[in-house]
């Protein structure tokens, strides 16, 4: 399966930050990269030209679900922060994981300029459990269609928040503390 914004072929080969590293960008209100810091360049082998002003995206790997995005694109757009744990594509078709958080920028005068996302590395654990929820999301995607797989995989997820007792940041949160 490849990658809708590139013709990049994922394979199974991981890369992994550093416990110490973290990576930065800034993208403007349409998700179009406007900074990157040399981690995230390193990490996903695209350079500066390559990733300044292009989607964000250009690094979305088929192995996360739609409903991912679909509940970042909600949280955000409520002027809510996001966190939640990402599977991203490099440029040489290997992948990372990180544990993302995503937050408006609003400038002086309060308005939306974009969004600014740090991500660091997350614990193997946290990556077994979330890999079977998405892996649980995309069958529901894949059961109800693409219309409404989105909204469908996310209340999937946040169901099985509450089967664990928990409201979604918390669940995420745990997750890293397990």
């Amino acid at each position: 399966m490849k990658n809708k914004t590139s013709i990049i072929t994922p394979r199974d080969n991981e890369h992994a930050l550093q416990d110490d590293e973290f990576i930065v960008s800034k993208t403007n209100t349409q998700g179009i990269i406007t900074y990157c810091n040399r981690t995230f360049m390193r990490i996903s082998g695209f350079s500066e030209a390559e990733l300044f002003g292009k989607p964000h995206n250009i690094i979305r790997h088929p192995d996360m679900p739609r409903g991912a995005f679909h509940l970042l694109w909600q949280r955000l757009k409520s002027g809510r922060e996001f966190f939640g744990y990402v599977k991203n594509l490099c440029k040489d078709g290997s992948y990372y994981w990180v544990m993302a958080n995503i937050t408006p920028d609003i400038n002086a005068s309060g308005t939306l300029v974009g969004y600014y996302s740090v991500r660091r590395k997350p614990s193997a654990q946290a990556i077994r459990t979330i890999t079977d929820i998405y892996q649980q999301m995309h069958a529901e995607e894949q059961r109800v269609g693409p219309q409404n797989g989105p909204q469908a995989s996310v209340d999937l997820l946040m169901e099985t928040c509450r089967a664990q007792g928990f409201d979604y940041d918390h669940f995420i949160m745990h997750l890293d503390q397990q």
